[in-house]
């Protein structure tokens, strides 16, 4: 996808994952004790949307006017959607008195601005200014880590946590044909390890990247918690992402509910042309261990 943030930050695809990512939290905390948050593709933290305007030699039409933008001055959005708004809002005093956003949150921030003292966070950000930026956005944030590592090498090596708990969200640049097979692969080492942890996966729909091969490599896992896929499609003749979606491994309880009632009105509000359609659906619905395949009796020796 060459998927550089900074251009799309605040986009549609942005609204759904950040209103979703949320309410994942919000559900964590629920009770007392504290949680891990890992986030194995974090960028830079925050993003001026000026920038948005600036490609690499060209100017651009900046996406978060179709997407945060919509919501910005919108008195009849549902409490999740209104909490959102409010946590961009509120996250730069450039934006609070603004008719638009002027500065928008990456997930690193949305979580941070939601944790409590006893919840811990790890950024992963292996992209080389990227992660300079992270760093220096949270040079002075106690219990959130910066690693300049492989996030999925990180799922691996920081699950399971000590708090038993964590939410990991998967959120890559899909710039590699492989990365689907990568997701794969490192969630199934990851749920192997840590089969209780809530995963969250981000996926665009385009016609370049085949979100039913992740379906189809998440079905195949021998380990598969219940898995929820939630996504929304804002304009279904679009050439280019014309939707986006996340997959939820062991998603909380009523949460389903929780994302219907979202994406229904996302679906609505972000619509760029007729057709635009939001669906919460169950991949698993409940813990399946895959048999291992039968081996066949080797010949008595004579």
């Amino acid at each position: 996808m060459n998927y550089r943030h900074h251009f799309h930050a605040g986009n549609f695809a942005d609204v759904m994952k950040h209103a979703l990512l949320i309410q994942l939290v919000r559900a964590l905390q629920r009770k007392p004790g504290g949680f891990f948050f890992l986030d194995t593709h974090a960028g830079s933290g925050s993003y001026d949307l000026a920038r948005a305007r600036q490609g690499g030699s060209l100017a651009r039409v900046p996406e978060h006017p179709e997407g945060i933008g919509r919501l910005w001055t919108r008195d009849d959005l549902p409490p999740a959607l209104a909490e959102y708004v409010d946590l961009v809002r509120g996250f730069d005093p450039r934006n609070e008195d603004a008719a638009a956003p002027r500065v928008y949150p990456g997930s690193p921030w949305i979580v941070r601005k939601l944790v409590r003292p006893q919840d811990r966070m790890a950024l992963c950000e292996r992209e080389a200014s990227e992660h300079l930026g992270l760093t220096r956005s949270f040079a002075q944030e106690k219990r959130v880590s910066i690693h300049g590592v492989d996030g999925y090498v990180a799922l691996r090596g920081m699950l399971p946590p000590p708090e038993k708990r964590a939410l990991a969200l998967i959120d890559p640049p899909f710039e590699s044909q492989e990365e689907i097979r990568q997701i794969v692969t490192a969630l199934g080492e990851a749920v192997k390890r840590f089969p209780t942890g809530v995963y969250a996966i981000w996926y665009p729909l385009t016609g370049r990247v085949k979100a039913a091969a992740l379906f189809d490599g998440l079905r195949d896992l021998p380990l598969l918690p219940p898995a929820l896929v939630a996504d929304i499609i804002v304009d279904p003749e679009s050439a280019r992402m014309n939707g986006c979606g996340l997959v939820i491994i062991n998603p909380p309880w009523e949460f389903d509910r929780e994302a219907e009632t979202i994406l229904r009105y996302l679906a609505r509000a972000l619509a760029q042309a007729q057709g635009a359609t939001a669906t919460v659906r169950w991949l698993a619905t409940a813990r399946r261990i895959k048999p291992a395949p039968a081996v066949r009796a080797s010949k008595a020796r004579r």
